[in-house]
């Protein structure tokens, strides 16, 4: 039984990879009860998303973020660096999940006070027991911040 069970979370899945969107939302479906899973698809629209502007105005707080570095227009890093600027942001847990292994892309990630790097590995076989082992980890052992944290 794990901590959040009771709890459903909101995770935000900022990503350029619809393919990548859809296998994380149905490999997390089926292992935890998901309040709600949003995808913003650039790193525009994910800080529109979480400052709740235009359409997003009723966007839910994530408890969690999975965040890609290389995205069109502004990459992870600018997103990454902008939610840790805002006091109003700043404590949500951002993980990021990119299909770089590179040194300078893990270092700067931890730099900007990213809480994880996972590199996308290759294969659905390998990418579910990521996700699997990311779900175990920050949905189930992890205590989250609470929505006083603003």
């Amino acid at each position: 039984m794990g901590m959040n069970e009771h709890n459903p979370v909101n995770i935000l899945m900022v990503d350029d990879n619809l393919a990548d969107i859809e296998l994380m939302r149905d490999a997390l479906g089926e292992e935890v009860e998901l309040s709600s899973f949003a995808a913003a698809r650039n790193g525009d629209e994910a800080l529109r998303y979480l400052r709740q502007e235009g359409a997003y105005h009723d966007a839910k707080r994530p408890d969690l973020i999975l965040l890609d570095i290389n995205m069109p227009g502004k990459t992870g890093f600018d997103v990454l660096r902008e939610i840790r600027q805002d006091h109003s942001l700043a404590c949500i847990p951002v993980i990021i999940l990119s299909g770089s292994s590179d040194d300078h892309d893990v270092d700067l990630s931890y730099r900007l006070t990213a809480n994880a790097y996972l590199t996308k590995p290759v294969g659905l076989e390998a990418l579910t027991r990521m996700i699997h082992a990311l779900e175990r980890f920050w949905l189930e052992s992890a205590r989250l911040p609470t929505a006083k944290c603003l």
